[in-house]
């Protein structure tokens, strides 16, 4: 069993990870790479490192004021706009770190991130309006992908989002380079039939994110194979899709995902359609 699931390389990469998270200059250059990616949005940003005050035990950076999002997403009543708002920024934001940047925020739980609400002027009426700001902490967890890996995990979304149990459990066996799934057939077969009942009058309410998470459980059960940074940014999906759920029931991750890479174009307008999505 051990030796199915790979224990002894799931501890190595975790403790890759851990260690990352620990020298603090590292944090500090994905701050400062973070920054660049974000330099053109005014509605997503990040803290500053401040140099020269910066060492692998040392890290100090920009204050930034604003009020924990787990306060919009548990606590206040009400103001479905401005809660929607937050969702569509946040999901804009993982998107083009996953489709854009290729550079992951892969800790994006509530506690590491901030609301501000800026001040913007009404074009037509010269007046200013609250407007809402993410701010992302904590950016020592980060995630890139292989072109492979990126293009299959891509593929994989779209085909939750199209309830495809086929092609969703082949991109699932192809998570690992070293797969050693010991009944692929079995797996892909259950999965699919999974998917059937999704698509199904009787399954037709379950929320993209809930398929995902069963066929996660299908995973462990079939003793399938996931490397750890594919593993990473699926997970980080899931929790974010979990706060945003709760900020707009209605606003679906999976959904913005599937109407991007169902363009026949993606590849060659994506920059242009993220940037578009985001808004000035």
């Amino acid at each position: 069993m051990a030796r199915s699931l790979r224990l002894d390389e799931s501890v190595q990469q975790f403790a890759v990870f851990m260690m990352s998270q620990v020298d603090l200059s590292r944090e500090a250059a994905h701050l400062s790479r973070f920054n660049y990616n974000f330099r053109n949005r005014r509605d997503a940003s990040f803290p500053k490192p401040i140099y020269p005050f910066v060492h692998p035990a040392v890290l100090v950076e920009t204050y930034e004021h604003g009020k924990n999002i787990s306060y919009y997403v548990d606590e206040l009543e009400g103001n479905q706009r401005l809660k929607s708002a937050l969702a569509h920024i946040g999901t804009c934001a993982f998107l083009k770190m996953l489709l854009v940047d290729n550079f992951i925020h892969a800790d994006m739980h509530p506690g590491n991130i901030l609301v501000r609400m800026s001040r913007s002027r009404h074009p037509s009426k010269g007046l200013f309006k609250p407007r809402p700001h993410l701010v992302f902490l904590d950016v020592g967890l980060i995630a890139e992908l292989s072109s492979s890996d990126r293009i299959n995990l891509l593929e994989f979304f779209k085909a939750v989002a199209l309830r495809d149990g086929r092609t969703a459990a082949i991109c699932t066996l192809r998570f690992s380079k070293r797969q050693k799934c010991p009944n692929p057939d079995n797996f892909i077969e259950e999965v699919e039939e999974s998917f059937k009942f999704w698509v199904s009058p009787e399954g037709g309410a379950f929320h993209p994110a809930q398929c995902m998470q069963h066929l996660l459980a299908q995973v462990r059960r079939h003793r399938v194979n996931i490397d750890g940074n594919v593993c990473t940014v699926i997970v980080t999906m899931l929790v974010l899709e979990g706060w945003q759920r709760k900020l707009d029931p209605d606003y679906e991750v999976m959904k913005t995902l599937q109407a991007l890479l169902l363009r026949s174009d993606w590849a060659k307008s994506l920059q242009s359609t993220i940037e578009g999505l985001m808004g000035p």
